[in-house]
């Protein structure tokens, strides 16, 4: 439409610029024609004088009235001329007023009308459309609604806890290295080490420099095949994901070996549709990757299968430390770096709590934290402390016998809840050291 309303425009100046036109031929024919007049009129006046002029030859006379008569004639034609240039203008000029401009303003106005009706439909569609729409609109808002109304805050920290978990087992209690023994004995030939125990210092030292505690600092991890840089639990998640994506690959290289099979005994029975000779190629190719992918499912599955029994253990022994509270210590907690008064009371400890097994020692007790630590909005429950306690590593907090707490975050099967004191302080205590009642 408004490429025609362009077109009808376009119609309108030509027809204008045709009307200016002839007015301007009009205007010059009357002027020409005036001025022949005025050339006639002098011609005459001057035969007329050179005729009563009594000094003015015959010759004289003669030339001054052809003059006058020439110019008499070109005056007559110009006004010939003059009339019938009015007589077409006036013609043009009726024929724009009165037919030419009208038939255009009605295309216009015809064009106008289509217009306006065309709108008036895409508003009353566009207005359906929406009344239609506002409904499904209105139940997404619903939804939306009940779906802010049912967020679930704990449950979904569960949830992400649960899918980003270590599996890492807790630490145990680190046992009194007694140095001054050494002080005292005297080296033998029948001694094993150096008489001043350093290695085992150092090893140690080694050891507890080898553990990462939950709110330091990333170390970097050097990546393994079978992702034992991780920790158990994302291990067994990762190495599940690679098992079912070689599975998937191995089913694509047997259906792909099916159909190259099927194609060759087409090009046998018919050896016009192709060679079988040139499918051997792919053929040999496809099974050398269905051994491969068999080869790699293998591999998997026996270390899918080594981190389940590594994870399952890694549970078993928190339980198993969880169920079984240690005995109430009578002059020094269990994880004190005091030393007691003689061996007795240390090998009572070490007979009472389980010792920390190599792979505790060596292996990260947390994971890497992105975020730093949020505090819950309120406590889940009460709980008091059965036993004294010293929160003497990171992460931990201290507490005395019968000191009452707020139960921030239950035991997760690895002998540790996070409580936080009436004093001010949250951490991690020993679950067998308290007495938990929940909201």
């Amino acid at each position: 439409m408004k490429q025609e309303r362009k077109m009808h425009f376009q119609e309108g100046r030509r027809a204008q610029q045709q009307l200016e036109n002839g007015f301007k031929q009009l205007e010059n024919s009357k002027r020409k024609f005036e001025r022949d007049c005025r050339e006639a009129e002098k011609a005459a006046h001057t035969a007329e004088r050179l005729d009563q002029d009594i000094n003015a030859t015959k010759a004289d006379v003669e030339k001054a009235k052809q003059q006058a008569h020439l110019r008499n004639h070109m005056a007559e034609e110009s006004k010939n001329e003059y009339a019938a240039q009015l007589q077409r203008f006036n013609r043009d000029q009726a024929h724009f007023y009165f037919s030419q401009m009208p038939q255009i303003f009605d295309k216009l106005q015809d064009m106008d009308e289509r217009r306006a009706t065309r709108l008036g439909a895409g508003y009353g569609l566009l207005s359906e459309a929406e009344l239609q729409v506002v409904p499904i609109i209105g139940k997404c808002l619903e939804g939306m609604k009940v779906a802010a109304e049912s967020v679930d805050a704990k449950n979904d920290s569960k949830v992400l806890i649960e899918l980003h978990k270590s599996g890492f087992a807790r630490p145990g209690d680190l046992e009194f290295e007694d140095f001054s023994q050494v002080m005292n004995r005297v080296p033998s030939d029948s001694s094993l080490g150096t008489p001043d125990g350093r290695p085992e210092l150092r090893a140690a030292s080694s050891r507890s420099r080898a553990k990462r505690w939950p709110f330091g600092k990333k170390n970097k991890t050097v990546v393994t095949e079978d992702f034992s840089h991780l920790p158990p639990e994302q291990q067994r998640k990762r190495l599940q994901q690679q098992l079912e994506e070689r599975n998937r690959e191995l089913q694509k290289e047997e259906d792909q070996r099916e159909a190259l099979k099927k194609m060759k005994d087409v090009y046998e029975k018919t050896p016009q549709m192709g060679d079988p000779a040139s499918l051997e190629p792919r053929i040999a190719e496809t099974l050398g990757n269905i051994e491969r992918l068999k080869l790699e499912v293998q591999k998997y599955e026996a270390w899918l299968a080594e981190a389940e029994s590594r994870v399952l253990s890694n549970r078993g022994d928190s339980l198993s430390r969880h169920t079984r509270p240690p005995d109430p210590p009578t002059t020094a907690p269990p994880d004190s770096s005091s030393s007691s008064n003689n061996s007795g009371s240390q090998d009572n400890k070490e007979s009472s709590e389980e010792p920390p097994s190599e792979e505790g020692q060596d292996t990260p007790i947390y994971t890497e934290f992105d975020e730093d630590f949020e505090e819950p909005a309120s406590p889940i429950g009460q709980c008091v402390a059965i036993y004294h306690f010293e929160g003497s590593s990171e992460g931990t907090v201290s507490m005395s016998e019968g000191e009452d707490l707020s139960l921030m975050e239950e035991d997760k099967g690895d002998g540790w809840t996070r409580v936080r004191r009436k004093q001010g302080g949250e951490g991690y205590v020993p679950t067998s050291y308290l007495r938990v009642t929940l909201n």
